[in-house]
């Protein structure tokens, strides 16, 4: 039987353990609250981390994409383009460079040539940019360098530029615009001095005024027949319009009944041939122009008693126009010139017939403008042979070659 005492004793124990089971529950409920926030917490830290390393990853992609996209226009430059840092080192070149240098430098001192190496210098010392032009290779090249500083540490930017088809075109407009004067100035001072002639009293001497008359003529002809294949020149150098289907066989009889008077009066002969040839795509007025001036070339060079023979035929997808002449011949060492603008091989007998110089340089430009070549052999004192060669017109479509 119990005691009292002993009741109150266990119930005393009773409600330590139930306080004790109640902070035990609750310290795992602590618990597993306290590990559910550590677990978002974590999650929350991972994805945050994976975020950023997605960002890295998209900003490395668009880097190496601008990377990409950077190089590619650099490399896709005619101009090349070198960058140097302040310490001398080279930590870019483009294609470009490594073509007109023939190859990357390392440094700022293997750099070659020393000029466009002294300009960089320069660059980077002063904090001016500056440019040089300088001679280098075999065969010989042009190069323009700028040298730009692109900070105040010393880093430059060097652009390089061929620049020799450039010089070879200006000289060529040099050369073009002092022959053009001087072709001019020649019939010009003629005309002025047989004008001043006759006023100062040739005119009361009818034989002398009748000779410094046809001399007005002469050079007044001439003086206008320059200026008027300086503007066709002038034209041809923009292109030629290749809208019409043109019969060159048609073309070529036309220009031959049409110099036929002028042959016959200085003694030469023009005999034509010209089977049915397949239409060439062009300028019918360019092409007259071409054919115009072989023939009247040929006629001006053949001697009194000579022959001019000219044919048209057709092969391999080309119709071919030769002119043959029995006259003075070309030596070989001004074929290679013939067709320059102005060019003569004998000045004084060019004169003497009325050419201007620009004949040939006109059959050139009409032949290129249609996607034909003109070529030429000759031999001293044994007539010369040009022959223009033309691409054949695309029949209509529907229509069998």
């Amino acid at each position: 039987m119990n005691r009292p005492g002993d009741a109150r004793t266990l119930g005393q124990m009773a409600d330590a353990l139930l306080v004790a089971g109640i902070a035990a529950g609750a310290a795992a409920v602590g618990a597993a609250a306290a590990g559910a926030t550590a677990r978002r917490r974590l999650a929350r830290t991972r994805g945050q981390t994976l975020a950023v390393q997605a960002s890295l990853e998209a900003i490395e992609r668009t880097s190496t994409e601008e990377r990409r996209i950077r190089d590619t226009i650099l490399s896709s430059m005619r101009e090349g383009v070198l960058l140097v840092d302040r310490d001398g080192r080279c930590i870019f070149a483009n294609d470009a460079l490594i073509t007109h240098l023939g190859g990357p430098p390392a440094s700022l001192d293997e750099l070659f040539p020393t000029e466009i190496r002294r300009a960089a210098r320069r660059a980077g010392y002063t904090g001016a940019p500056n440019a040089v032009e300088v001679e280098t290779g075999v065969p010989s090249r042009w190069l323009r360098a700028s040298s730009q500083p692109i900070d105040d540490g010393g880093s430059v930017l060097v652009v390089v530029r061929d620049v020799t088809e450039a010089r070879r075109l200006d000289a060529v407009r040099r050369d073009f615009v002092a022959n053009a004067s001087h072709e001019l100035k020649t019939p010009a001072a003629s005309i002025r001095a047989a004008a001043e002639t006759l006023l100062n009293g040739a005119l009361e001497d009818p034989p002398a005024a009748l000779r410094f008359t046809e001399q007005l003529q002469r050079d007044a002809m001439r003086l206008s027949r320059i200026v008027s294949d300086l503007l066709d020149l002038s034209r041809l150098e923009g292109g030629s319009d290749l809208v019409e289907h043109v019969r060159l066989d048609v073309i070529v009889a036309d220009e031959v009944e049409r110099l036929g008077d002028r042959a016959a009066e200085v003694g030469v002969a023009i005999e034509l041939q010209a089977d049915g040839v397949p239409s060439v795509p062009g300028s019918a007025r360019d092409l007259a122009l071409l054919v115009r001036n072989l023939i009247d070339n040929a006629v001006r060079y053949t001697p009194r008693g000579g022959r001019v023979d000219v044919s048209v035929s057709a092969e391999d997808g080309k119709v071919i126009l030769e002119v043959r002449d029995t006259g003075m011949g070309i030596p070989q060492r001004d074929l290679p010139r013939v067709f320059e603008r102005f060019y003569r091989v004998d000045r004084a007998r060019s004169r003497e017939t009325g050419g201007t110089g620009l004949g040939l340089a006109i059959v050139r430009h009409v032949a290129e403008n249609h996607g034909g070549e003109v070529t030429v052999q000759s031999e001293l004192s044994a007539g010369s042979t040009f022959a223009v060669r033309l691409p054949v017109a695309d029949p209509p479509r529907g229509v069998a070659p």
